[in-house]
């Protein structure tokens, strides 16, 4: 009976989460060559709030804990989480909505998903090809300096790649090192997710039932700018404690 109701509630989840997408890629266009960057994050926005109540489907929970206040907006924050599904990102997008947080991923998300990859390409982030580490750094480099300018913030996934047990990963640490080089200004956020994995674990179908994200902001860190191995250190090992406690 719970089989059933797997693959019941998964299809409906697919159908709702399909027409956002669909819908939301004309609205995305819609908003940015007619309104402008500030009608256009709003509809993004508003996207990803609709995909977290679309998850309420297949009973998933999604709860948020602080260790203390996070930095207001309109300050440079670079937050950096463990990486476990694409469920990740939408409850992110939706309570960092204030922050104009932009991405640094991998360019092969920039083609083919509806909504998704428009806004990677209009949105202010930045697609890199991890077969060419140097040219990546080196977008990397001029990226940060334009959220500097700008007081942007950016969430990355140091890992590179999903966990796909809940395991976190060794962080690669050149991206990271550039983002702390030119966003000097920059408070550093680390962000622990559990459980999202759980989404992954029969290959996106059918859906698991009752999945309790849970998303920790710990405690703000500031840039040092002269130690950045030590700052990455304290970083990994705050995620780490976290996720695999």
């Amino acid at each position: 009976m719970k089989t059933i109701l797997s693959y019941s509630l998964s299809i409906l989840y697919y159908l709702c989460f399909g027409t956002l997408l669909f819908s939301f890629q004309i609205i995305q266009w819609f908003c940015l060559n007619m309104f402008g960057y500030y009608a256009h994050k709003k509809s993004v926005d508003i996207l990803n709030y609709l995909i977290l109540l679309s998850l309420s489907i297949i009973k998933t929970r999604i709860f948020f804990e602080a260790e203390s206040n996070l930095p207001p907006p309109g300050k440079n924050v670079i937050f950096i989480a463990n990486h476990q599904s694409t469920y990740d990102i939408p409850p992110l997008i939706w309570k960092l909505r204030n922050y104009h947080m932009k991405f640094v991923s991998k360019k092969e998300l920039g083609r083919g998903i509806p909504s998704i990859s428009y806004n990677l390409r209009n949105g202010g982030s930045i697609l890199i090809d991890r077969e060419k580490p140097k040219e990546a750094i080196n977008s990397i480099k001029n990226f940060g300096k334009f959220l500097s300018k700008k007081n942007f913030s950016v969430l990355i996934f140091p890992e590179g790649t999903r966990s796909k047990n809940g395991k976190v990963k060794k962080f690669h640490r050149s991206g990271l090192k550039t983002l702390f080089k030119n966003i000097p200004d920059a408070i550093i956020v680390p962000i622990s997710i559990k459980n999202s994995w759980k989404f992954s674990s029969q290959n996106y179908f059918p859906m698991p039932l009752g999945v309790k994200i849970i998303i920790r902001f710990h405690n703000s860190l500031s840039n040092n700018l002269k130690n950045f191995e030590s700052l990455i250190d304290k970083v990994e090992a705050t995620i780490h404690k976290q996720v695999m406690s």
